[in-house]
């Protein structure tokens, strides 16, 4: 049956979950897309409902029968967050949060505001064998605009979301290394042997004084006096790869 009422009780959820307060009470978040509802089974997600227009169902191959609801193409285009939809989405459940320490190299988010630079970060992060991603006061790494920048990223990094002094104390003696244009050239940077953690700041405002004075080391990348400095996922990128793969440590 398809559902064509904004007033339904599952379309008022859908379309709630655009807001953090709502996807902090429900533990729940949206990902759109054929692509992205496909890697989320994969991943093995835990999806709590797929919802679809009817031509986007047939696409995606969910019926009814298995427990997807069928929304008319206006109703649909009310809850997604696409400016193309492409007609169809899964509620998902978030990943509970451990309080294990990292093995290997892992990203600490210190204020980063911009969704989509947060889900950018994810997507590299995985890509790099970096999945441990602490993020404190960041943009929610659950919002549909991280979501989709993360490009599936956020169904396989282990998001830790907690507050800097929560996070400082499960890290004590882990060297921190925060990127700055005081820091010292990270190309030629030796990071230390085994676990560290990369501290990307603030867009504005860079890392906060409280991370700096318990970081071991402090980098920068290079660049010339045209510019001032570089987008904070791009920043984490060059980094992350350069302490990685181009000390000679393997990816994954």
């Amino acid at each position: 049956m398809m559902i064509t009422s904004r007033t339904n009780k599952t379309v008022k959820l859908i379309a709630s979950l655009r807001h953090k307060k709502y996807r902090d009470e429900t533990g729940l978040y949206v990902a759109e897309g054929f692509k992205m509802v496909a890697e989320a089974k994969e991943a093995g997600k835990e999806i709590r409902l797929i919802a679809a227009t009817a031509e986007g169902a047939e696409k995606a191959g969910v019926r009814e029968e298995d427990g997807a609801i069928i929304l008319s193409d206006e109703l649909f285009s009310y809850v997604s967050d696409e400016t193309t939809p492409q007609g169809v989405l899964a509620l998902i459940a978030e990943e509970r949060e451990t309080d294990d320490i990292p093995t290997g190299p892992f990203v600490l988010l210190d204020g980063v505001a911009d969704p989509g630079n947060v889900g950018t970060i994810l997507r590299t992060c995985v890509a790099a064998g970096a999945e441990d991603v602490f993020l404190i006061d960041c943009a929610d790494p659950y919002s549909p605009k991280a979501v989709r920048a993360s490009m599936s990223g956020v169904f396989f990094a282990k998001i830790r979301r907690k507050s800097r002094e929560e996070t400082l104390r499960l890290l004590s003696g882990v060297p921190l290394i925060v990127a700055d244009m005081a820091g010292e050239n990270v190309f030629s940077f030796q990071p230390p042997e085994g676990r560290f953690g990369l501290v990307i700041g603030n867009e504005a405002n860079g890392v906060s004084e409280r991370l700096k004075a318990s970081a071991a080391h402090t980098v920068k990348i290079p660049m010339s006096e045209k510019s001032e400095s570089l987008n904070a996922g791009v920043s984490l990128a060059v980094m992350l790869y350069e302490l990685t793969a181009g000390k000679g440590r393997p990816l994954v």
